[in-house]
């Protein structure tokens, strides 16, 4: 069993694991495959696992935990570092203390829009897209805090502005930013940012998420990464991304590579490879249009992201 570094969070004497397990698969729904792989997973030493209430994987967990208790792979809950996410379903200030289902280390707003349906069935119509009131729905994430259910609080999707819109009248600062992060997609700006706060960045998406909703090809089909991959034999997206000090989260029910993508701690990368990926033209790979519409809230993909794409 490898042992997996942790980073602090923020101002707080808090750590979480620089490697996450993630628990979502496409199209969105639980599995015994998906209890299987977490099992392997803690056997491999991950204590990380993100699920969200969207992806249907939160009872899933719960079970694996309860399985993984009397197996003996962990001795106690408090082993674990359990992230949950608030769909946009639920995003309304009424609607938040009742959907923290689940005692978690970290609770996070999944994306900063609302939508009036209360269904998570995705793809869902547009004309359910409806703008976030982000102090009553932060507010009702520090009760979450304030009562326990969640240890620390977050985002995920959040671009600079609207996490300083947030701050504008938040008592409790957002511990984590969950966003898209690899090589292909630095987020230079947003985690400079980030880091000023003191709000930790966990990266989702660090090769590409191919064969998902948001998922892209442009990760693996990099020449420059495939060039340095073939020199060192390793998964160096992943390392790329730890080496800037940020979390990872990794996803794969494949037994070989969940135990692969935990190889990136006894090695570096070198200077010219580091500059050679920091040289990488950048695009984003999850634009977010299903978030985009002429009546809802965000016009365009720059409007919700708030930078030129």
């Amino acid at each position: 069993m490898r042992s997996i570094p942790e980073v602090r969070l923020g101002s707080t004497n808090a750590t979480i694991p620089v490697v996450g397990f993630g628990m979502v698969a496409w199209p969105f729904g639980a599995s015994e495959t998906m209890k299987e792989s977490i099992l392997n997973a803690l056997k491999l030493g991950y204590r990380h696992f993100d699920a969200a209430a969207v992806y249907q994987s939160e009872q899933t967990l719960g079970e694996a935990i309860a399985q993984a208790l009397q197996l003996g792979l962990i001795q106690s809950r408090t082993e674990l570092f359990i992230t949950s996410k608030l769909w946009c379903s639920d995003s309304h200030p009424d609607h938040v203390l009742q959907h923290c289902k689940i005692l978690c280390n970290l609770y996070l707003i999944h994306f900063p829009i609302s939508l009036k349906s209360r269904s998570y069935e995705v793809p869902f119509s547009n004309k359910d897209l409806l703008s976030m009131d982000f102090k009553t729905v932060w507010e009702a994430m520090e009760e979450c805090h304030k009562l326990g259910l969640a240890k620390h609080i977050g985002v995920s999707n959040f671009s600079c502005k609207k996490i300083q819109q947030l701050l504008l009248t938040s008592k409790i600062l957002p511990a984590v930013n969950q966003v898209e992060v690899n090589p292909v997609w630095q987020q230079k700006k947003l985690r400079e940012f980030c880091e000023k706060k003191g709000i930790h960045v966990i990266a989702y998406s660090p090769l590409g998420a191919i064969g998902t909703l948001w998922g892209t090809n442009q990760v693996m089909d990099c020449e420059t990464l495939k060039e340095i991959t073939d020199a060192k034999g390793k998964t160096v997206c992943l390392r790329w991304v730890y080496e800037q000090g940020v979390s990872v989260l990794v996803k794969s029910f494949n037994n070989k590579r969940i135990k692969e993508n935990l190889d990136i701690f006894d090695w570096m990368l070198s200077p010219e490879e580091s500059q050679k990926i920091d040289q990488i033209p950048q695009q984003r790979g999850y634009l977010g249009l299903q978030f985009i519409s002429d009546q809802g809230p965000y016009k365009s993909v720059e409007e919700f992201w708030d930078e030129k794409i």
